[in-house]
């Protein structure tokens, strides 16, 4: 294992001899600007804000070993010591801020080149390694007609969703995907491999599940499988004209999830370059291969519809498709927020959005989209059954809605009014929710804006958890100061 000399440990590196080092320690999987792998991890990124940080190499390890070899290298043999080494660490990249998984001037370790998966022989578990994308996964399940509680976009990054707790298809039937992680393969700050799970470091599986890229490289995801045959899925887009049904239908539908776990919506409305009016645009998936269930039907009666792309599917076919909606390359801004289901407040929140759209409608190349999607309590207690997470939901808090305000551009001269906008929803949303009892204080992280604050919104308790799990296999607290991407815990 590689050790760093005390004497160059005490060195303070310039990035250029960080990359020297890494260099001669691992060869052609480090890449210097203008070379081919390195211009290709960069067009990788899903914004175009990450792809335009230019780090001074790209590391792409193909084992975990690599991995460690190239943390020991850049922490020194004492973290402390050679702070200007800073990382960042890529797994599918699909963050929407600069500097979430890449970083100007210092090293980006890229883990596309680690995205073999292999399920053992009872086919009860998945070995996911961290460069996967969940179509990976979902291309290698729907083989065996399994599946697992994932990622709903194929291009999105089994590794930042699933540390960030994870939104799927599945949750009403088996929780949010860290939920359905049964252990983590982490190299830590020391270099060293440890695997962690409910029996062997339980503290830091605990605070994987929701405290994102705070406590060492989390180089394998192993997942709970389940049989799962075809699923009822796809998207249908109405007339801005049947708000008001929308709305109803999916108030009601977000208490009626916890009766029927096979059913999930995403429910947005959508404004493009060049329109002049809203489109309503929902996701379903019902996973069984029963097309029309009772639990959807107060949307599918709805009319007029645009389109409808409903179809007896698999995994696969359902991601790429929402994949497709979401193109790379562009600017972005989200943000998030949690409030209590509420028809009259969801109205209003429609209406907040709508005026803020006003004075972007010209820009070049505008995607401006806002969607709710239900949390009921049944997801919530799935995480309690498995052991807990981080993320600070509990059943008492009732059937919860997560709302989403996505903005995409083209053009950086407008990135000041974009994030302007942004910012005057979330506290335009906030301060109304809070006004009337309906704030909840979750904010999910895969959502959530560079200076939104996700990991305070787990909770007093949950975020000391997190910050003791991070003094004990972080002491030297290299995840929390060469690492300046993603939520810090301090």
């Amino acid at each position: 294992m590689f050790t760093v000399t005390a004497e160059f440990s005490q060195e303070i590196l310039a990035p250029e001899s960080c990359c020297s080092q890494l260099f001669a320690l691992l060869g052609d999987k480090v890449s210097f600007p203008n070379e081919v792998v390195y211009n290709v991890s960069l067009a990788s990124f899903w914004c175009q804000q990450e792809q335009e940080l230019a780090p001074s190499c790209v590391v792409r390890p193909s084992s975990t070993s690599d991995v460690s070899t190239a943390i020991q290298c850049l922490i020194g043999e004492k973290g402390e010591c050679m702070r200007t080494c800073q990382f960042a660490i890529k797994g599918g990249g699909h963050m929407m801020w600069a500097g979430a998984a890449n970083i100007a001037g210092g090293v980006t370790i890229d883990l596309a080149a680690m995205n073999n998966v292999s399920v053992n022989a009872a086919r009860t578990v998945i070995h996911v390694a961290a460069g996967a994308v969940w179509l990976d996964v979902y291309s290698h399940l729907d083989a065996l007609g399994l599946a697992v509680s994932g990622g709903r976009d194929s291009n999105v990054g089994v590794a930042g969703l699933t540390l960030g707790g994870g939104l799927s298809y599945f949750a009403p039937r088996f929780g949010f995907v860290c939920d359905n992680v049964v252990n983590y393969q982490v190299v830590l700050a020391s270099g060293e491999v440890v695997n962690a799970n409910a029996s062997s470091h339980p503290e830091l599986f605990f605070a994987l599940k929701g405290g994102s890229n705070n406590f060492g490289v989390v180089t394998r995801f192993d997942f709970r499988t389940f049989t799962q045959g075809d699923i009822w899925g796809g998207s249908v887009g109405y007339d801005i004209s049947t708000k008001h049904q929308h709305l109803e239908a999916f108030s009601r539908f977000t208490d009626a999830n916890n009766d029927d776990t096979y059913a999930a919506l995403i429910h947005a409305y959508a404004w493009f370059e060049g329109q002049n009016r809203w489109l309503i645009s929902n996701t379903y998936a019902y996973t069984k291969p029963e097309p029309y269930p009772e639990i959807l039907q107060a949307f599918m009666s709805i009319k007029p519809q645009i389109f409808n792309g409903m179809r007896i599917t698999r995994m696969t076919d359902l991601a790429i498709e929402m994949d497709g909606s979401n193109p790379s390359g562009d600017r972005q801004v989200y943000v998030t927020v949690t409030v209590a289901n509420n028809l009259a407040l969801l109205s209003r929140v429609f209406d907040i959005a709508d005026i803020l759209l006003k004075p972007l409608k010209n820009k070049h190349g505008l995607r401006y989209a806002m969607a709710y999607q239900a949390i009921p309590t049944c997801v919530m207690s799935h995480s309690l059954a498995s052991g807990g997470n981080a993320l600070g939901l509990d059943p008492e808090d009732g059937n919860l809605v997560l709302i989403f305000l996505d903005i995409s551009w083209k053009d950086s001269i407008d990135d000041e009014i974009m994030n302007k906008q942004a910012g005057s929803f979330l506290k335009q949303v906030e301060t109304l929710a809070a006004s009337s009892g309906m704030l909840h204080k979750w904010k999910y992280l895969n959502y959530a804006a560079q200076w939104q604050d996700p990991i305070a919104g787990y909770g007093h308790e949950n975020r000391e958890r997190l910050r003791a799990a991070s003094r004990k296999y972080d002491p030297g607290q290299v995840f929390q100061k060469q690492v300046p991407g993603g939520y810090k815990l301090f």
